[in-house]
C-alpha cells in the first residue's frame, strides 16, 4: 500500500520520453529486468545496464529514465544508466571542468580507446591511455584511474579524458627527483624499456637510463637481446649521473668482479690453455677461455710451416681448441695466444737436420717466376732459384726445365733461421763446366751441335758438356743474311768453328761459314774479329736469350 508522500508524488509524475521516474523491480529476467513506474504497463530494462544483473532483487527501486511509452508490443521502454546520465550531467559539470582532474572507472573496450565511467561515460583514445600507447586494452579493464579531463562537449554530452598527461607530470616529477638524489655506483631497479644495437634503454621508474652494450657483459656479445628482452626487470649500477642533460649511464657487468684485474697471474705467459672458437675475423680467431676472457690467436700463430690465408680455413666456430698463452696485456684487455707454439718448431731442427752442402730429394711443389719450391718435409720447403738450376743455361722461368711433381735432387746451400728460409741449389751437384773449360773446347777446334734458339742477331747451338754457343749471323755464310731464320731452323744439326772463348763471360763464340776455312784464312776472319767493336762480334748468353725470338 502506498503512503501518503508516494501517493502525492506519483499524482503529479508525468509519464512522457525523457522523463526520470522511480521504478520497482517486478521481475528479473536472465537478459531483462521489468520494472514498474506506476504507468498503465511495466518497462523493461536491458540486462547490459547492470554491472550483475544476479545481483538485482524483486523490490528493488531506483531512477529511470523514460526512453519510449509504448514500444511495438506495447512495453514501456526504460534506461537506468541514461538516468543516471541525465541525473550525473550537470553534477559532473559542477564539479569537472577542462583541465581539471576525475577519477574514473574503466568500463569498455571501443575502436580508438575505451570508455569510462566517471558517473557518466567518458572516452579515453587509446593515445591518451600512456606515455607509450598500450597494444592491449583489455589489460584496463575495470581498474579504476585518475584521469584529466581534456574537452567537454555540452551539446553532444560527451567527455574526452587523458591518462597520459597524468603520467607524464607523475613521471617528471619521479624524474628530478630521481636526478637529485642519484649518485654513480647506486644499484638500481629497472625495466628494460627498448633494445636497440647499441644497447638498452632501462625505465628507472620515471626516468630512462642507457646501458650500453660493452656495458652489459664482460664477455663478448654481438646485440642486446642475446642477454636481455623487452618488460625483464633487473638490478643495474648507475655509472654516471648528468643532470644538466637528465642522462643517466648503466651498468650490468659492473655488479660482478672484473676478471681482468687477475688475468696475469690466472693466464702467465707460456701457460696451455682450452678454449672455444667465439669469432672468426681476417686477422685471426677469438677464443673465449672463460666468461668475459677472450684470447686472439692471430693467423700467423696456427702454423709454422702452413701459410694459412685465412683462420675460416682451419678453424671453426664453436670448435674446442687447445692453445699457449703468448702476451697478457691488461690495460688494453688482450690476450695473444698461438696454437702452433703446442708443437716444436721445425725450424729449430732444420739447421741440424739439413746442414750446408746436404743433398737433398723431394717433389717440387710449386712453381714462381723467381724459381721452384722443393718440399722437403711435411710443411718445410726450400727454394731453388732459377740461377741455381744450370751452369750454363740462362734459365727465364723455372718451368723450361721443371715441373710440379717432379722428384728433384739438390744441395743445401743456406739455412736462413730468422726468416725461416732455405736455398737449395740444382747444379751444384755437378762441376761446373766453365771452370775447366779449356779440357773441352779451345779457339779453332770443330765441333757439332744442334740449334737450340733462334735470335734476331744469330743462333744458339747446343754443345756437349751442357754448354750453348753463339753464332752471329755474320758467321753463319759468306752471303750476306737478312733473317736467321732464311737459313737456320731449331733442331738443325750444324758444325761450327770455335772462334771465341770468354772464360769471365762464360762465353763461346762460334762460326759456322770457319769450319771449312784453311789456316790463312783462319787468321784473315780474326783480323775482322779484332777490329769490331766489344759486344759487336757476339752478344753476352744472359742478354741475348733477354731477347731471343722463339720463332723459327
Amino acid at each position: 500500500m502506498l503512503t501518503m508522500e508516494e501517493a502525492m508524488k506519483q499524482s503529479v509524475m508525468r509519464f512522457a520520453a525523457g522523463e526520470i521516474v522511480t521504478g520497482t523491480v517486478l521481475e528479473v529476467r536472465p537478459k531483462e529486468v521489468l520494472v514498474d513506474i506506476g504507468y498503465k504497463s511495466e518497462g523493461a530494462i536491458s540486462g547490459v545496464e547492470f554491472e550483475d544483473i544476479k545481483a538485482v532483487k524483486v523490490g528493488d527501486r531506483f531512477d529511470v529514465l523514460i526512453e519510449k511509452l509504448e514500444d511495438k508490443e506495447g512495453n514501456v521502454v526504460l534506461s537506468k544508466e541514461k538516468a543516471e546520465f541525465k541525473q550525473n550531467w550537470d553534477k559532473i559539470l559542477s564539479i569537472c571542468k577542462e583541465g581539471g582532474t576525475i577519477m574514473g572507472k574503466v568500463k569498455a573496450v571501443v575502436k580508438g580507446g575505451l570508455i569510462v565511467n566517471i558517473g557518466v561515460e567518458a572516452f579515453l583514445p587509446s593515445s591518451q591511455i600512456d606515455v607509450i600507447p598500450p597494444r592491449n586494452l583489455q589489460q584496463y579493464m575495470g581498474n579504476s584511474y585518475e584521469f584529466k579531463v581534456v574537452k567537454i562537449n555540452q551539446d553532444r554530452q560527451n567527455i574526452v579524458l587523458s591518462r597520459r598527461e597524468l603520467v607524464e607530470q607523475e613521471r617528471n616529477e619521479r624524474r628530478g627527483k630521481l636526478l637529485s638524489e642519484m649518485t654513480p655506483g647506486d644499484i638500481r631497479k629497472g625495466t628494460v624499456k627498448n633494445l636497440t644495437d647499441f644497447g638498452a634503454f632501462i625505465d628507472l621508474n620515471g626516468l630512462d637510463g642507457l646501458l650500453h652494450i660493452t656495458d652489459m657483459s664482460w664477455a663478448r656479445i654481438n646485440h642486446p637481446s642475446e642477454m636481455l628482452k623487452v618488460g625483464q626487470e633487473l638490478d643495474v649500477v648507475v655509472l654516471d649521473v648528468n643532470r644538466e642533460k637528465e642522462r643517466v649511464s648503466l651498468g650490468l657487468k659492473q655488479k660482478s668482479a672484473n676478471p681482468w684485474d687477475s688475468i696475469a697471474q690466472k693466464f702467465p705467459v707460456g701457460t696451455k690453455v682450452k678454449g672455444k672458437v667465439v669469432n672468426l675475423v681476417g686477422y685471426g680467431a677469438f677464443v673465449e677461455l672463460e666468461p668475459g676472457i677472450e684470447g686472439l690467436i692471430h693467423v700467423t700463430e696456427l702454423s709454422w710451416t702452413k701459410r694459412v690465408a685465412k683462420p675460416s680455413d682451419v678453424l671453426k666456430p664453436g670448435q674446442e681448441v687447445e692453445a699457449v698463452v703468448l702476451g697478457v696485456n691488461r690495460d688494453e684487455q688482450k690476450i695473444s695466444l698461438g696454437i702452433r707454439q703446442l708443437e716444436t718448431n721445425p725450424w729449430d731442427l732444420a739447421l741440424a737436420k739439413y746442414p750446408v752442402g746436404t743433398r737433398v730429394k723431394g717433389k717440387i711443389r710449386n712453381l714462381t717466376s723467381y724459381g721452384a719450391f722443393l718440399e722437403l718435409e711435411e710443411g718445410l720447403d726450400g727454394m731453388i732459384h732459377v740461377s741455381d738450376v744450370s751452369w750454363t743455361r740462362k734459365i727465364n722461368h723455372p718451368s723450361e726445365v721443371l715441373k710440379k711433381g717432379d722428384d728433384v735432387e739438390a744441395t743445401v746451400l743456406e739455412i736462413d733461421r730468422p726468416n725461416q728460409r732455405i736455398s737449395l741449389g740444382m747444379k751444384q751437384l755437378t762441376e761446373d763446366p766453365w771452370a775447366n773449360i779449356d779440357k773441352f773446347y779451345k779457339v779453332g777446334d770443330v765441333v757439332t751441335g744442334k740449334v737450340s734458339k733462334l735470335a734476331s742477331f744469330g743462333a744458339f747451338v747446343g754443345l756437349a758438356h751442357d754448354i750453348d754457343g753463339l753464332v752471329h749471323i755474320s758467321q753463319v755464310s759468306e752471303d750476306r743474311i737478312d733473317k736467321i731464320k732464311n737459313v737456320l731452323k731449331a733442331g738443325q744439326d750444324v758444325t761450327a768453328r770455335v772462334i771465341k772463348i770468354d772464360r769471365s763471360d762464360r762465353r763461346i763464340g762460334l762460326s759456322i761459314k770457319a769450319a771449312s776455312y784453311s789456316d790463312e784464312q783462319l787468321k784473315e776472319e780474326q783480323k775482322v774479329l779484332d777490329s769490331l767493336k766489344p759486344g759487336e762480334d757476339m752478344v753476352a748468353l744472359q742478354h741475348a736469350f733477354d731477347a731471343a725470338d722463339d720463332k723459327e
